[in-house]
């Protein structure tokens, strides 16, 4: 954010949240809610998960999550409310009810945890050690 503030400067035909994408914006405001969808069929994309919760509420953002190496659906997905009443509403309407020929099941999004699965630093060889300062 102290970033984009610099780089907009003192120009009044411009602020820094008209810079950020809308689902930034409202998460960081903190009233967005996100919904958990598993279960979705293979053939779910994110514009037919749009529509299947957008009659419950306001929908920010769908998204349906994909396999890098298959480019297939993992078979759950995301839905972002734009209030947190829309998205009890959803969870409770949605919520083992089918979907594209499939029950679906909706929870309250977790926050997501860093397992750690990037790349790993290569540091290269270890430090030889000197045995004779080793104390027995």
């Amino acid at each position: 954010m102290a970033a984009l503030r610099r780089l907009v400067g003192h120009n009044p035909n411009l602020s820094y949240t008209s810079l950020l994408p809308p689902t930034l914006h409202i998460c960081s405001r903190g009233i967005a809610s996100k919904l958990f969808v598993g279960g979705l069929s293979f053939y779910t994309n994110d514009k037919g998960l749009s529509e299947a919760f957008s009659q419950y509420g306001q929908v920010v953002e769908a998204k349906v999550v994909m396999d890098r190496v298959s480019d297939r659906s993992k078979g759950f997905g995301f839905v972002t409310f734009a209030s947190e009443d829309e998205a009890q509403k959803a969870l409770t309407e949605m919520n083992g009810k089918p979907l594209n020929g499939r029950v679906v099941f909706v929870d309250y999004a977790k926050p997501k945890s860093d397992f750690g699965g990037g790349m790993p630093i290569a540091r290269g060889p270890p430090e030889p050690r000197d045995d004779s300062q080793v104390l027995i």
